[in-house]
């Protein structure tokens, strides 16, 4: 297991990251200040709503201690390769979604460690473990902006290349998420039963209540269909990979995978369960 917290996982996530990477252009951010509302609705959700949502939703199923920060974990974490392969199927503005992700990735090296330090200060007070804040943001840096960093280096130099590997990268990154979540679940197996009762049907609301909050926003300020449906997916799918990572690493890497990484663990198989029909909707609903 230490090896598996160690190696494994940081190597996983940073190949994950790089996968992401590899997938973005210059252009992706530039886009950021072609579209400043759409792109504006979408941070507010991710970087406001997400959290806040995910705060009154832990206190209404009484989730406490550890499970509380890490849905709080769960919810500072951006959306990952996945929000964009799922706003692809759903027809969404992925280009909007690339933008979104690559941004709020970066962003977390500052959102994850202030997330983390207010959650364990309210859910856990005086028996929260000492987290240190800069050391943190370094390793999320580590973990984030100099993977993604890399992949867009790749990308950079070897375009064509880098474009034929994507989808081989792709399909590994989705092996490494699925041997991360597992490994994270086995880990916590009794606890896992113990407590899916509360945990499962949290994620549930959860997910359900942002996806629909992350498309009603937007349409509510003028956006359109296309972009609300983007903004959805991106609201309501987060990196579990990551979620798992910085309980693990940050949190509780002595002594493996602890409580603070079973929501993020949990999710990572829940989400279909809401987001597979969420996306048979979308891609039926028009565009305008």
């Amino acid at each position: 297991m230490d090896v598996l917290i160690s190696v494994v996982l940081p190597l996983g996530l940073a190949f994950i990251m790089f996968t992401l990477g590899v997938g973005l252009t210059p252009a992706d951010f530039a886009r950021v200040g072609q579209r400043p509302l759409a792109f504006f609705i979408g941070a507010l959700n991710q970087s406001i709503l997400l959290p806040l949502v995910t705060f009154i939703c832990v206190l209404a199923f009484g989730i406490r201690a550890e499970m509380a920060v890490g849905f709080m974990i769960l919810a500072a974490c951006p959306g990952g390769v996945t929000s964009n392969v799922i706003s692809k199927l759903a027809k969404g503005d992925v280009a909007l979604s690339v933008s979104l992700t690559a941004v709020i990735s970066l962003a977390s090296v500052v959102t994850v460690p202030l997330i983390l330090g207010l959650s364990m200060g309210y859910f856990m007070g005086d028996a929260a473990p000492e987290i240190d804040i800069t050391k943190t943001a370094v390793t999320m840096f580590a973990l984030t902006v100099v993977p993604v960093t890399l992949g867009l280096g790749a990308r950079a130099m070897a375009p064509a290349a880098m474009t034929r590997a994507e989808p081989k990268l792709s399909a590994v990154a989705t092996i490494l998420f699925a041997v991360i979540v597992l490994a994270a679940l086995a880990a916590n197996w009794a606890l896992f039963v113990e407590n899916i009762v509360v945990i499962g049907p949290a994620l549930l609301v959860l997910l359900a209540a942002l996806t629909t909050i992350g498309f009603v926003v937007p349409r509510l300020l003028g956006l359109s269909v296309t972009e609300a449906k983007t903004i959805s997916v991106e609201t309501g799918v987060q990196n579990s990979t990551l979620g798992i990572a910085v309980a693990a690493i940050i949190v509780g890497g002595e002594g493996g995978f602890t409580a603070y990484a079973l929501p993020s663990a949990v999710y990572g198989i829940l989400m279909y369960l809401i987001i597979l029909p969420v996306v048979l909707k979308y891609r039926r609903i028009g565009t305008a």
